[in-house]
């Protein structure tokens, strides 16, 4: 009852794997704007992030963002058409690019949905060239982040599971919220035994209460947009404890 609530009304009812639902993200992202910033900011960190170079890079996931207002000559893509993307394409499949054409892959909130992630890490070794770059924006376990994703989120939370992949309900519905952190974290020595051409350079846990708050593309926000500061200074208080309450993590592997 609760969480009926909160729902964001234009949400309410949809099927989360229909393309109509990710158009109307696109416009919730837009429109709430504590979230807005949010996205904004990460989109910063992950355009800061990539190299120097004239290779385009590549969005899996583009649907509901706007990244391409932060990075020039963004190739977009999703699973399924939907407006102002480039390519659709499966993340878990072969890319439709030659080898060590893109200088990066960028994504945010993506890889935890793709049910056979050493499928996409083969085929971004193929497609991303020597110095280039993965970043990512995704969920990460902490015990706080365990409460929450546990017991409040609706996608599938499975630190405990032995295996990467998992069967997939459908391209968004599929999901488990803990896998980077199993892939980078728990089985970092099997991800570098596996993938020894990319090294993971950071996994930094990051925004512990912000996302929360702000309802995510799915609830109402539950704080106005002007005490987006005040939250962001909070944040920056709790630096040291990160590793205990953070909710997500900036990844970045390096192509070597």
């Amino acid at each position: 009852m609760f969480r009926a609530l909160l729902t964001h009304p234009l949400t309410r009812g949809l099927d989360i794997d229909d393309p109509r639902t990710t158009h109307i993200r696109q416009r919730i992202i837009r429109e709430k704007r504590f979230l807005r910033q949010i996205y904004e900011e990460w989109y910063k960190e992950l355009a800061d992030a990539l190299p120097e170079g004239r290779e385009p890079v590549l969005e899996l996931g583009s649907g509901a963002g706007f990244l391409n207002d932060f990075v020039p000559d963004l190739i977009t893509s999703d699973v399924f058409r939907c407006p102002g993307i480039d390519v659709v394409l499966d993340g878990s499949q072969r890319l439709p690019f030659a080898e060590g054409c893109l200088r990066g892959i960028v994504m945010t909130n993506v890889l935890h949905h793709l049910p056979h992630p050493r499928r996409f890490f083969k085929e971004a070794t193929r497609c991303v060239r020597l110095g280039g770059v993965i970043v990512m924006i995704e969920p990460w376990v902490t015990p706080w982040s365990r409460l929450v994703y546990g017991r409040l989120h609706h996608e599938s939370f499975r630190p405990e599971a032995s295996e990467w992949e998992f069967p997939s309900s459908g391209p968004l519905s599929g999901a488990n919220v803990a896998l980077p952190w199993i892939v980078f974290e728990r089985d970092r020595a099997q991800f570098r035994l596996e993938f020894p051409e990319w090294q993971i350079q950071t996994t930094e846990p990051i925004m512990p209460f912000r996302y929360l708050v702000s309802g995510d593309v799915s609830l109402r926000s539950l704080t106005p947009h002007r005490t987006f500061e005040l939250w962001r200074l909070m944040e920056k208080s709790f630096q040291p404890l990160m590793k205990t309450l953070a909710m997500f993590a900036q990844v970045t592997l390096v192509r070597v």
